[in-house]
């Protein structure tokens, strides 16, 4: 047996992965064209289904008609293309249909109302799914592809096929971009490179993943691409010695074992080789695995007696053997890896599988199709709809397309560890992936409930990296809910969404009550006590009930319901002094007047005690309210609140210089703010010290700090400080209040170390 590439040898030439390797015979524009072109690819379709599809040929040929490509071919020709590469795959009549009407809606003007009339429902589905959204207007071109992501995304999630034809789709095309401007041809292959590969590659098409690689390659670095393509076929000569010597011994022992097995020598891709080059810094004569082989044998017993016999042959490298079989990777693929030293001291890796594994590791879902009686098939297809799920369960709390786009790519990332819950079921996980990514892998209340988490029965930060084979336990706690820290450093696009979603949430409860309670103390100014938000059913059936009069306000602000004019009021989008003197309005319209003893509550009670619905602050204020950093105020100072526009309230001090120059400029979006009488946590002020420059003089200011009570919870020394007799120092301390703070100040003062010390202030 020869040497040869295992695409070339053993499947058909429209989807062997590489451009050199496809028919030398090309048809004709004329024969392209044609339905004859796609025909004999068909016959695994029964009489009737290919009527349907030359009915549907009929259609998209009619639709198309006096339409060209870029090449001058007739544009027809691209969905006869595509439904081929469809039917290599042995898709169902629906989806060669499908594709070849896909840019039916897009390009000629046919509506879905027309193709479900034609052609029944689910067909006109798989041509929508498959339909771009240039019809929507987007404020920019990134906006609007992110949009067609996610709704070919979604599409593919309710059903496989729309991703299976898109790709096909993008195949057609990245084969035939010779006729394109070269700027053009650079951004559809980089589009191709970050987003259609790493699909294919999540859906175990490795064939299809592969030669998108290659092909994106080739556009995006065209002399790269032509420099190592020489220079592989160089080293292909010069190593053709070798790779015959290791074929024949592997055949004899083999033979020897008296084991059945077809041996396939395979050659890595010119993209993986570059990739592998510019990650790991080597030259190409340093890139040792260009070559390798695969052995694909009769059952799953015969791939480990296989492993037996080539390690008996030559010997194994340490640490190189990889199993997925008894643990698959995410999107399917099963096989044996391992690298043994060839006779001149070369590593050559062996691939050992079945049949099933390897027509799956190939095809991925698309399998499903080819081989329905297989459970490698039915395995692959399980493994993708997992993924494709999880796209929906996105969705549902990720509106944006932008930020559901982004959530996508990162579950994109080829590379997997595998870990085990505590009763040993294995979940595999992005590489870099952190307990927190596992707290939401196994469910999301398990992840917003997380508080700690122990890996092989030691506990660890929440930010460690997991780690192949690790067994990990998630503890909880019934009042925990997600940091906005953790977005900083979790993986799984799962985990991201409903972390934001949690977070959005909180925020938009938070805002709402600081809505509310802002709207009630500008009403007290006009004299008025706000209506009630939640009144009884009988009280709502009269004519002039106060759930009518909310409706009619926020109709005026130009809000759906109440919830949300007042969640804009708390987040600083509307005023409510405004809204205030509009609601007043129509109360009097009503009949009701200012109370004069509520009028001056709400003018004085800056001077008074506070008026009731005034923003106090506790400490346990989340994402709505912000202590401002550049004054850091703490309890026992005067404060102030901005209410920024969209950014919800941030309190100043009263003295602070940002905060003065902020209320020259913008005074109607401040209000009045004090603090609670019990506070729930320690504030941050920010300290800086003059020191004496010598050994232990951090030991001293800790201890200092640690003496009054207080924690460190920064510390900033000066680079400049080392060369000095005096040093600076600043620092973040957790204190309970200013009293607190001024204690602080004393202890520091009273050591023998400190210079000077003081509050810092902008």
């Amino acid at each position: 047996m020869g040497f040869r590439s295992f695409a070339a040898s053993r499947l058909p030439a429209a989807l062997t992965g590489l451009p050199g390797l496809r028919s030398p015979i090309e048809p004709t524009a004329a024969e392209a064209a044609s339905f004859d072109a796609l025909l004999h690819l068909l016959s695994y379709l029964p009489k009737a289904d290919i009527k349907r599809v030359r009915e549907a040929y009929k259609f998209a040929d009619e639709a198309h008609l006096g339409q060209f490509r870029a090449s001058g071919e007739p544009y027809i020709t691209h969905p006869i293309a595509v439904a081929g590469i469809c039917a290599e795959w042995r898709l169902d009549a629906q989806a060669i249909m499908a594709a070849l009407m896909h840019d039916a809606m897009e390009d000629c003007g046919v509506t879905k109302t027309e193709l479900i009339e034609r052609f029944e429902a689910p067909t006109a589905e798989l041509v929508d799914g498959l339909t771009k959204l240039d019809k929507l207007q987007f404020s920019t071109k990134e906006e609007s592809q992110a949009e067609s992501f996610r709704k070919m995304l979604l599409a593919m999630a309710r059903d496989v096929r729309v991703i299976l034809i898109k790709l096909a789709d993008r195949l057609h095309n990245m084969r035939t971009m010779e006729a394109m401007a070269a700027i053009k041809r650079r951004r559809i292959a980089r589009e191709t490179l970050d987003i259609y590969a790493p699909i294919a590659h999540r859906l175990g098409l490795n064939q299809i993943y592969r030669e998108l690689q290659d092909l994106s390659f080739q556009h995006i670095n065209p002399w790269r691409h032509a420099a190592l393509s020489k220079a592989i076929s160089k080293a292909r000569g010069n190593r053709r010695d070798l790779v015959s010597r290791i074929e024949k011994d592997v055949l004899k022992a083999f033979e020897g074992a008296q084991y059945k097995a077809e041996i396939d020598g395979r050659e890595k891709t010119i993209y993986s080789i570059y990739k592998k080059m510019k990650d790991k810094h080597l030259s190409f004569a340093q890139v040792s695995d260009i070559f390798g082989f695969r052995v694909v044998v009769a059952d799953l017993p015969h791939c480990y007696l296989s492993l037996g016999v080539l390690h008996q042959l030559y010997k194994p490298q340490p640490g190189r053997f990889k199993d997925y079989i008894a643990i698959p990777k995410p999107n399917g693929y099963q096989s044996l890896h391992t690298t043994l030293v060839s006779p001149l001291g070369t590593p050559v890796e062996f691939q050992i599988r079945t049949e099933a594994m390897h027509m799956v590791a190939e095809k991925g879902v698309a399998a499903h199709w080819l081989y329905k009686d297989s459970g490698g098939a039915h395995s692959a297809q399980q493994m993708g709809a997992r993924w494709l799920q999880s796209l929906i369960e996105i969705q549902d709390e990720t509106r944006d397309a932008n930020e559901f786009l982004e959530h996508v790519k990162i579950d994109l990332f080829p590379d997997a560890v595998y870990v085990f819950t505590p009763k040993s079921k294995i979940m595999a996980l992005p590489k870099g992936a952190t307990p927190v990514d596992f707290a939401y892998a196994i469910h999301s209340d398990v992840g917003d409930h997380c508080v700690a988490a122990q890996i092989n029965g030691e506990a660890v930060p929440l930010r460690t990296e997991l780690r192949s084979g690790d067994v990990i336990e998630i503890v909880t706690a019934a009042g925990a809910r997600p940091n906005p820290a953790w977005l900083s450093f979790v993986r799984t696009g799962r985990a991201r969404s409903k972390i934001r979603h949690f977070l959005k949430n909180l925020e938009q409860d938070e805002s709402r009550d600081l809505g509310e309670k802002m709207l009630s103390q500008a009403l007290r100014a006009e004299g008025l006590a706000l209506p009630s938000l939640h009144e009884d059913a009988e009280e709502a059936a009269g004519t002039d009930s106060a759930a009518q009069l909310w409706q009619q306000l926020a109709r005026w602000a130009g809000n759906r319901h109440v919830d949300e004019l007042l969640v804009e009021i708390g987040l600083g989008r509307k005023i409510a002094t405004i809204v205030a003197k509009k609601l007043a309005r129509m109360l009097s319209a009503q009949g009701q007047r200012p109370d004069a003893v509520m009028l001056s509550m709400g003018r004085f009670a800056a001077d008074a005690e506070p008026a009731q619905g005034q923003v106090t602050l506790d400490g346990s204020e989340g994402a709505s309210v912000r202590l401002a950093t550049c004054c850091r105020p703490i309890p026992g100072d005067e404060v102030k609140g901005y209410l920024g526009r969209g950014e919800g309230l941030l309190v100043h001090t009263a003295e602070c210089q940002v905060g003065r120059k902020l209320f020259a400029r913008d005074s109607e979006h401040w209000i009045a703010v004090h603090w609670a009488d019990e506070l729930t946590r320690p504030f941050e002020a920010a300290v800086s010290l003059l020191l004496n420059n010598g050994k232990g003089v951090l030991a001293q200011v800790a201890a200092a700090v640690s003496a009054a009570e207080a924690d460190i919870t920064h510390i900033l020394m000066s680079d400049e400080s080392q060369q000095r007799e005096t040093a600076e120092m600043n620092l973040l301390l957790s204190v309970r209040d200013r009293l607190h703070l001024a204690d602080v100040l004393r202890t520091l003062k009273r050591s023998p170390a400190v210079l000077r010390v003081w509050r810092v202030k902008p």
